[in-house]
């Protein structure tokens, strides 16, 4: 077993990215958020602000009571991206990239002969100068160096801001038993719940368990990966698969109605089905959700015949629009998902004077998505959607970088259905 894995985690990667197209904003603490309102939280926040407890959640008016001089800007997203392929242009001078994990995180596989400690640490350290030179002094990065790309990950959060950590495989697993359970990558709080019931609770405990009571803790063989990667063992992941495609928003105060909330969701809507009809796939679920800000959010959803006509889904939208209660108050973020996904070479046209699904409308659609693509965003839109179209901008999710050429809304996972939720909505309301 050797060092494989190089993984590249930039630093408070927005905030870097505003302080490099920025100079004013240089050496002073930074934090960005998604819409300009105290009521909001940060997303990103620069290494100074972070030294003051500033961190990715914080509501913005206590993140300038915690550091006073806190420059709060709004997201750019189109800067991250284009800042993201620079930086992959720049880690590719020096080595291929494997994968993009996220919009700040990449590992590459070092090639057989460069897989000794000294070699990998020289290539790591000639990323960093790299990046310096061809995208900006400001766009920092922690490299993790393991055997497995897991475990690259773990060593790049161990030494932060501009790190560099190896961990060798003579090492393991002692070098992770200072760690939590919550320091491991896909450990979240249900999982830790679980190990604790299973008294495994500390890492080193983790390590010392069977592969069978790991596969019996995690319920299948995610359980049997665990006990592999943990000791530095390379475990191809499953394909990934599409199974919805969705935007949430938080509302800026002016849209914080009844209204607002229906103009923006019909935005959200059209840009969903704008990235349903790209990504090759006919939905048959759509799934709404409000959440006021001193109530428990409400949702609704319904299946259907499949589809990726746009005036379909704003048919269906409107359905459950007329089942909110009439006594909700003024909601502060709304989401909208479809789901139910089918690619579209399975798909099978429904027969004329049946029902209609909205493939007659193929063209359309395809002449509005070009038009759009073409001219820019909102050059073709729903009238539904009027009243938001300045208020529904894009947004980077952890795990997909969006087209700009597309669409300018990202899920950010607040208000988006459960498993058990969208297998009750198929099981009981079809539309």
């Amino acid at each position: 077993m050797d060092l494989r894995a190089l993984l590249v985690d930039y630093n408070g990667f927005f905030a870097s990215c505003e302080q490099q197209d920025r100079p004013e904003l240089r050496n002073r603490p930074v934090a960005v958020a998604p819409i300009a309102a105290e009521t909001t939280c940060c997303i990103a926040a620069s290494a100074d602000a972070k030294r003051h407890g500033v961190k990715t959640g914080t509501r913005v008016d206590e993140a300038r009571r915690l550091c006073p001089g806190l420059v709060v800007v709004e997201s750019r997203p189109e800067l991250y991206i284009r800042f993201h392929e620079k930086l992959l242009g720049a880690v590719e001078t020096c080595l291929p990239v494997a994968e993009v994990w996220s919009i700040d995180e990449v590992w590459c596989e070092l090639p057989p002969s460069w897989r000794d400690r000294a070699t990998a640490v020289a290539t790591a350290q000639k990323i960093k100068r790299a990046v310096a030179r061809l995208v900006g002094e400001c766009l920092t990065c922690s490299i993790g160096v393991a055997p497995n790309p897991w475990l690259a990950k773990i060593a790049s959060d161990m030494e932060k801001p501009d790190g560099l950590v190896v961990i060798e495989p003579g090492e393991l697993p002692a070098r992770l038993f200072p760690l939590t359970l919550r320091d491991l990558p896909g450990v979240g709080a249900n999982m830790e719940a679980r190990l604790r019931a299973a008294h495994l609770d500390t890492v080193e405990s983790l390590c010392a368990a069977s592969c069978a009571k790991l596969r019996q803790v995690w319920g299948g063989v995610e359980g049997e990966r665990m006990w592999r990667r943990l000791r530095g063992e390379t475990v191809p992941l499953p394909p990934r698969r599409t199974s919805t495609i969705g935007h949430s928003h938080v509302l800026p105060p002016a849209l914080r109605t009844l209204a607002g909330a229906e103009s923006t969701l019909h935005r959200l809507l059209q840009k969903a089905a704008a990235r349903l009809r790209h990504a090759g796939f006919y939905a048959g679920g759509l799934h709404l959700g409000l959440r006021p800000r001193s109530r428990e959010r409400w949702s609704t959803a319904a299946t259907f015949i499949e589809t990726q006509d746009t005036l379909e889904l704003i048919r269906v939208f409107h359905l459950l629009w007329s089942r909110r209660p009439r006594d909700a108050a003024a909601p502060v973020s709304v989401s909208l998902t479809l789901f139910d996904l089918a690619p579209a070479a399975a798909h099978t046209g429904v027969l004329p004077g049946l029902v209609d699904n909205g493939d007659r409308r193929a063209s359309l659609n395809a002449a509005l998505d070009l038009i759009n693509k073409k001219l820019g965003k909102h050059s073709v839109v729903y009238g539904g959607a009027l009243g938001a179209l300045d208020y529904a901008p894009m947004r980077i999710a952890f795990n997909r970088i969006p087209d700009v050429t597309l669409e300018e809304g990202e899920p950010d996972g607040e208000l988006f259905p459960t498993d058990t939720e969208l297998a009750r909505f198929r099981v009981a309301d079809r539309i």
